[in-house]
């Protein structure tokens, strides 16, 4: 059983992220990048189950510039068996990666396709539901828990009121939350022998995907700086602050 995981570049959640000075969109020049947190959940679940006898291959892929395949070679290193790169320079937009990897998953035919829930620079949590609906198959988010029963995939997702558990033919598209796993690090013989690990790179056009600008980026704006506190000596103080100067009560 083949379980193939798609991968993004983000920025390292480690790191403050900066607005070009003209606005025009965040600043990535020398900025430190990294496998998108969620990814990484995304890629331990695959390993795991490789490690439970239920799948045979993992594989990661990943739409973007050469760039990416730092972060496929982390994979790599994390215990995935092989990785595949579609390369373009152009903008990534949800629906045009969406259409590449739903080509790359036709060819492939793995048997769950896993992605994070979201990735944490746009957060549009947009791609894997919209891969489910482009090849067709059923699709579980917010994944807190993966099982292989009785030919189906069994997932607890949380929602707003709880869990609730579904179950998925053959192939199933799952997005991984917080909660499914807590992810390894890799180790040093493993990061050597993710270097001589299989990588191939793909060029988008010859895919056959049929993709188009859908979104322009106007401009981009740091948050406004948030106002300094106050110090409130009693309650009686404090009550009268939030009712008269902050007007909440």
């Amino acid at each position: 059983m083949k379980v193939l995981v798609a991968v993004k570049r983000a920025i390292d959640p480690n790191v403050k992220v900066r607005v070009k000075a003209d606005g025009s969109d965040v600043e990535l020049n020398g900025v430190k990048m990294a496998l998108n947190p969620f990814c990484e959940i995304a890629v331990e679940e695959a390993i795991r189950l490789k490690e439970k006898g239920l799948a045979s291959e993992v594989v990661v892929v990943s739409v973007g510039s050469s760039a990416v395949q730092e972060q496929l070679r982390t994979a790599l290193a994390l215990g995935a068996d092989r990785a595949l790169l579609v390369e373009t320079s152009a903008v990534l937009e949800p629906l045009n990666v969406a259409k590449y990897l739903s080509k790359v998953i036709n060819n492939e035919k793995p048997q769950l396709i896993l992605f994070g829930k979201q990735a944490i620079d746009q957060e549009n949590n947009q791609v894997g539901q919209m891969v489910a609906q482009l090849i067709g198959s059923g699709q579980a988010t917010y994944a807190s828990s993966i099982s292989y029963i009785d030919d189906q995939w069994v997932v607890e997702r949380e929602v707003d009121g709880g869990s609730q558990t579904l179950a998925l033919s053959v192939p199933a598209v799952v997005t991984c939350d917080l909660r499914l796993n807590v992810p390894r690090y890799a180790s040093l013989p493993n990061i050597m022998k993710a270097k001589k690990k299989p990588l191939e790179v793909i060029a988008a056009d010859i895919l056959g995907a049929s993709v188009k600008e859908h979104v322009r980026l106007l401009g981009v704006a740091p948050p406004p700086v948030r106002k300094s506190g106050i110090t409130v000596g009693s309650v009686s103080e404090l009550v009268d602050k939030l009712k008269n100067v902050a007007g909440v009560i």
